[in-house]
């Protein structure tokens, strides 16, 4: 699971009544190995900036400095020995202080937050793929996370074979703890992926990610035009 690194920006002005300002968006990128998650919350990301809307990239795991030092150990699958539940605990201590040090705070500024992966990738790989009980994770969600959960999430889907193979070539064999699983694992991953946006239909949608990332874009940014009711001319291309 690769990423962007993080990019912030500097507090935003007060407006000219002195009001603090509103509360930002928070969109977040799901979905399998491959699917080009992080190509299209850059591309997002870099959108919103061309049409004034100030926003951070950022990715899980990571986003921030105590959840980079995790983001290793999980991805370099050092906490892999200690079983699927200490690694969801992992995965959620990074969750916190990603939330706590770089999320909530440009939310509180009005800028929109671009996640690579959140909390529905550890009720996806832990979860179903890792069989943790679902108790648990929705536990550990609700201590980390709360109610500081995503605006909008945007799951990108395709084959497993497609993601796996566009994971190969990019990679070269240096692939992360992940990326290492079998075939059936990933198959689960697309199964549970899907079955998130069929039970959240208000905050979930899925995007054909089989076609080429021009047309890709164009879709997600027709998404957030809808979501968010922005004025048709800032999505237009």
């Amino acid at each position: 699971m690769t990423a962007k690194p993080l990019t912030s920006k500097p507090p935003t002005a007060k407006s000219p009544t002195g009001e603090p300002p509103r509360r930002g968006r928070f969109i977040t990128f799901e979905g399998g190995e491959g699917a080009g998650k992080s190509t299209q919350a850059r591309r997002l990301a870099e959108f919103l900036e061309s049409r004034g809307i100030h926003s951070v990239l950022t990715r899980e795991p990571g986003g921030s400095p105590g959840a980079e030092i995790i983001r290793h150990v999980l991805l370099s699958g050092a906490a892999e020995p200690f079983g699927p539940e200490a690694e969801t605990i992992l995965f959620g201590a990074a969750r916190r202080d990603h939330l706590t040090s770089t999320i909530l705070p440009a939310l509180a500024r009005g800028d929109w937050v671009i996640c690579d992966r959140f909390a529905d990738s550890t009720r996806v790989y832990q979860g179903l793929a890792g069989k943790v009980d679902p108790a648990f994770i929705l536990a550990l969600e609700q201590l980390t996370v709360g109610a500081d959960r995503p605006d909008l999430t945007l799951v990108l889907d395709l084959p497993p074979k497609v993601g796996l193979a566009r994971v190969a070539s990019r990679q070269q064999g240096a692939f992360d703890r992940f990326e290492r699983e079998g075939i059936a694992f990933h198959t689960k991953l697309r199964q549970g992926f899907k079955a998130l946006v069929e039970a959240e239909p208000e905050r979930c949608r899925l995007v054909d990610a089989t076609r080429d990332p021009d047309t890709v874009a164009a879709d997600i940014r027709a998404l957030v035009l809808e979501r968010f009711d922005l004025p048709a001319r800032l999505v237009a291309s």
